[in-house]
């Protein structure tokens, strides 16, 4: 607990704090771009939980019946009369052993292929959504089993006593096909989301170039074009979200994506697809500025390009 705390500092303040630059400064740059990357997702991760445990409530209700379903603002006041109000943050401990290192092998793996691959050039939009969706795919694959322990810690649906226990209780009743279940339908959501994130954020950033504004405002225009690129990601990307929450929750029922879609397509519609549309959105939309603009803003202090 108290290692978590410690990231949550560090990731609160980043820019004010020289000693640890300067302790990054010998790193490797890959190296510098993984550590600014998982400082990047501490804060955003812990700040923006509530909302993923709501998006994955309501994609809940689709799959065991619960009678009447309810909204997204009646959810968030039921769990905090039902579990309390550190309820909304149920699963944070496994998002944070997920996105920490995740979010970090992402920056690092985009920032050794943007300078190794491309050569550190200018992006145009095909190899802005290759790279995204590329180095996303990497760190989908590696933190897949913890995604799986996330999404059913905040289904509340499970009862596990801890993030490896709850590993080691899925790989022994359901074998590895357990832990890496949802996967097609995880990048499917995940890779199109940062390829799609991605080519908007730097076009928009592009766009925004000419203006020659005070390095003062520069954070808040990153964040801006952030926030941006999110929403549309977003919203490309939902249907995909449904579908793993699906696959996570009940692999024994839903064993292919195809199948998985076809259900909630016969039972739910179109509409289904878009269910937990909003909590995550906002999530996904701040998250990822709120990440992005750290990073960039860290990266920067210690000389490189982000």
């Amino acid at each position: 607990m108290n290692q978590m705390c410690n990231a949550e500092v560090m990731a609160a303040d980043p820019l004010v704090s020289s000693n640890r630059v300067t302790a990054l400064s010998h790193m490797h740059p890959v190296m510098k771009a993984f550590v600014c990357g998982s400082l990047s997702g501490t804060c955003s991760t812990l700040l923006f939980q509530p909302l993923d445990l709501v998006k994955t409530r309501l994609q809940t209700q689709q799959i065991v019946s619960t009678g009447s379903r309810v909204g997204m603002l009646k959810l968030f006041l039921t769990v905090i009369r039902n579990e309390n109000f550190l309820g909304l943050w149920k699963g944070v401990s496994p998002s944070f052993m997920r996105c920490i290192p995740g979010v970090g092998l992402y920056f690092s793996t985009l920032y050794f292929l943007k300078q190794h691959v491309l050569s550190g050039q200018e992006l145009s939009p095909l190899e802005s959504v290759l790279l995204g969706a590329g180095s996303r795919t990497v760190a989908g694959i590696c933190m897949l089993p913890f995604t799986v322990v996330k999404t059913r810690y905040e289904s509340g649906k499970f009862r596990y006593s801890g993030v490896f226990r709850a590993m080691g209780n899925i790989y022994k009743t359901e074998g590895t096909r357990g832990l890496f279940s949802g996967l097609a339908a995880t990048l499917l959501r995940d890779a199109p989301f940062s390829g799609i994130y991605l080519m908007f954020y730097t076009q928009a950033k592009r766009f925004t170039q000419p203006y020659n504004m005070d390095s003062t405002f520069i954070p808040l225009l990153n964040f801006s074009c952030g926030i941006i690129a999110g929403l549309l990601a977003s919203i490309s990307t939902q249907p995909a979200d449904v579908i793993k929450t699906h696959m996570q929750l009940s692999p024994e029922k839903y064993r292919w994506t195809g199948q998985t879609a076809h259900y909630i397509y016969q039972n739910h519609g179109l509409p289904g697809f878009f269910r937990g549309g909003i909590p995550r959105a906002l999530r996904r939309t701040l998250m990822a500025a709120m990440a992005w603009t750290v990073y960039e803003q860290m990266m920067n202090k210690m000389g490189l390009k982000s």
